[in-house]
């Protein structure tokens, strides 16, 4: 309990910072005096962080789709054939889950320019992929493995093609960890900071992690605005979580295999 208790209570000392009145001087009081929304009427009006938040989803969604598809379909491609250089493309995307973010910092800004896609939300999308690809293709290939081949073979027995087969059959038992990547990706792509402030310029492109910077370096001493765009950007990662969590659980039981 004690331990449950320290991890919500910078949630809920944000939140209610937010939303109180006398947020400047609430000082340690545990309680807020009186409530307000003028703080989050604020950050959208002062802030503009509608547009902000267009764009984190915009780049989110997208990397989420995109992810999910490329991720499966390679996974399927390294755990169901054999090819060439199949054991080093396993090992190298290992090697790129081991290479310091802040290292590729300044080659991908250079590649980035040179394919004129600074200050552009696809160029931030496709930086996130790199990022997003390995760990999902390396995570979702544990679940294809896990299937057995004979489930596959006995729909094609009854006369499945290879699509129907991977729409009916295994689509719904590796939908658990195609889940789990997904959330992996849309919290890459929501709370990523480095990248999304290297490549933007155009303030009207800011992601929510940069925009929150802006709007901190505008109004330091005003935390009940400064905990209101916290908790915006906080809000659509929890709802987002839980909404997926139930498909996931859900998931997990339609792609039990009986034996």
């Amino acid at each position: 309990m004690a331990l449950v208790a320290f991890a919500v209570f910078p949630a809920y000392w944000m939140l209610t910072t937010a939303l109180d009145a006398d947020a400047a001087t609430r000082g340690s009081r545990l309680v807020p005096t009186s409530l307000t929304g003028e703080n989050f009427a604020r950050v959208f009006t002062d802030g503009d962080f509608g547009r902000f938040i267009l764009n984190s989803v915009v780049v989110a969604t997208a990397t989420v789709a995109i992810s999910a598809v490329v991720s499966l379909l390679a996974a399927v491609a390294v755990a169901r054939f054999r090819f060439r250089f199949r054991t080093a493309i396993l090992v190298m995307i290992l090697i790129v889950q081991m290479v310091p973010l802040e290292a590729l910092v300044i080659p991908l800004f250079l590649q980035a320019r040179t394919l004129q896609m600074l200050n552009s939300l696809l160029g931030l999308v496709i930086v996130y992929l790199a990022f997003s690809l390995p760990f999902a293709i390396w995570t979702l290939r544990g679940f294809v493995a896990a299937v057995p081949q004979e489930i596959e073979e006995a729909a094609y027995m009854d006369g499945a093609s290879w699509g129907r087969m991977f729409r009916s059959v295994l689509l719904p038992l590796v939908a658990p960890g195609l889940v789990a990547t997904s959330i992996f990706a849309f919290i890459t792509a929501w709370n990523e900071f480095i990248f999304a402030l290297t490549f933007m310029q155009d303030s009207e492109l800011y992601t929510v992690s940069v925009g929150l910077r802006t709007f901190f370096g505008q109004n330091t001493n005003d935390w009940g605005a400064i905990m209101a765009a916290s908790s915006i950007i906080t809000v659509p990662v929890v709802v987002f979580f839980v909404l997926i969590q139930r498909r996931m659980t859900s998931g997990l039981a339609s792609g039990a295999v009986k034996g």
